[in-house]
């Protein structure tokens, strides 16, 4: 009877200190069930960024982050990157925040997107985050909103009007033209030596409302300055833009066919091999321009959109950024991606291998020719701040502009459509 006993309480004894050990080895994870010590963790990111044709460095960036959580913090990090194209990527994102089926990590257009990404509570507050000192100061702002906080990491900061191949301006001895007049001038002298005077590549809706932040840009800064504050309160009209369409049907009457059947990439193809002398294009097509033709030498000019040489002015803006859900699971690996976006030294190679600006003082690398173009019309004061156009009204541009080049839309319908978009976007947002 007491050796039963004995072996009853050596049983219980040895099923205790088992449970004990199996708690303290659930104790040694997070209150989530994580890993034990030793053990790797996994997390699945869901990145959504709308640049398809850089899509080979982001690969290389992100599994070069992947090993580095690997290695720093035995995190095994798998990430799903989305890359839709620009024309259809706002309205499947609003889709899918909507729907709560946001990606981790989305990239939204600085000036445009933020304010009422931020007013809907999309976005995380990043602004603890190490990145943030080190952006430049001139870049800051942009991503930061109206109460103080910073809420995306820039990705794109960019001079622009549009593109001109710089040997064939010299070979005919052309300068980028300061007025509408002397344009009309350039454009001729292209023909009488047949060449194309533009590029036209209006597949995709983006491109042909480019016209529109340069037209705005240079009438806000010289005779309207109040258009954007107007526009907000539903007491302006995009009748005060209609200039935007002198220099729209002069590059329209004077480019390469079939526009509505070619896209950016073949738009950089053609640029990059000579079909036209400018492309009313930004220089983040740079990389794929050189891809083309490594060697052209082409730079970046104001566009003029009337007669008046002070409305000539580089666009400067801050664009592409990637933004936190507010809604993440995955929250740290997230903000680790976000600040690898300006790691100290992955990050300069990165930037300069997509063609990009520096944003940071940890970008060492030379500024690149079209920039350096750029920057002499900021250092002479001919420059302005991206207007703030609503996304949803520079869709609506891009639409009615493609449709107006087709002759399926006049002047004024275009006009009316753009009004209408930006009251709708009033009605929302107030």
């Amino acid at each position: 009877m007491k050796k039963m006993i004995k072996g009853l309480l050596i049983t219980v004894l040895a099923t205790t200190l088992l449970a004990g050990c199996g708690n303290n080895a659930n104790n040694s994870g997070d209150a989530e069930g994580a890993p034990n010590v030793g053990e790797a963790k996994s997390v699945k990111l869901k990145m959504f960024i709308a640049q398809p044709r850089f899509k080979e460095h982001y690969d290389k960036y992100v599994n070069d982050f992947i090993a580095k959580e690997k290695a720093e913090k035995n995190i095994d990090v798998s990430i799903q990157l989305e890359m839709p194209t620009a024309d259809n990527a706002a309205q499947i994102l609003k889709t899918r925040l909507a729907s709560n089926d946001a990606p981790d990590i989305f990239a939204l257009h600085a000036i445009n997107e933020i304010p009422s990404y931020y007013k809907a509570g999309y976005l995380e507050d990043l602004s603890d985050q190490p990145f943030v000192g080190k952006l430049l100061d001139s870049v800051k702002p942009s991503v930061t909103t109206t109460d103080g906080k910073v809420v995306a990491v820039p990705l794109e900061t960019l001079s622009w009007g549009y593109l001109y191949n710089k040997k064939m301006f010299s070979d005919l001895e052309l300068t980028p033209p300061t007025t509408l007049t002397e344009m009309k001038a350039v454009v001729e002298k292209l023909k009488a030596n047949n060449i194309s005077p533009f590029v036209l590549s209006y597949k995709e809706s983006w491109i042909p409302q480019l016209v529109l932040p340069l037209a705005a840009g240079a009438i806000i800064n010289t005779e309207n300055a109040d258009f954007i504050d107007r526009m907000n309160k539903d007491e302006g009209s995009f009748t005060e833009m209609k200039a935007m369409f002198d220099i729209f049907d002069l590059i329209n009457a004077n480019g390469t066919d079939k526009a509505t059947e070619v896209g950016g990439d073949d738009g950089a193809a053609a640029f990059a091999t000579g079909k036209g002398a400018m492309w009313l294009q930004g220089p983040w097509y740079a990389e794929t321009i050189l891809k083309s033709n490594p060697d052209l030498d082409f730079g970046v000019a104001a566009l003029p959109i009337n007669d008046n040489p002070e409305a000539t002015l580089i666009n400067l803006s801050a664009s592409t950024s990637l933004a936190v859900s507010k809604s993440t699971k995955n929250k740290e690996v997230a903000l680790d991606f976000i600040n690898y976006v300006l790691d100290d030294t992955a990050s300069n190679d990165f930037f300069q291998a997509l063609k990009f600006n520096p944003i940071s003082a940890v970008h060492t690398y030379d500024s690149y020719p079209w920039v350096n173009d750029a920057m002499v019309y900021v250092k002479e004061g001919k420059s302005y701040q991206d207007p703030a156009i609503p996304q949803s009204v520079k869709d609506e541009v891009g639409k009615g502009l493609q449709a107006y080049y087709a002759g399926q839309l006049t002047q004024d319908d275009v006009i009316k459509a753009l009004d209408k978009a930006w009251k709708s976007y009033n009605k929302v947002n107030k």
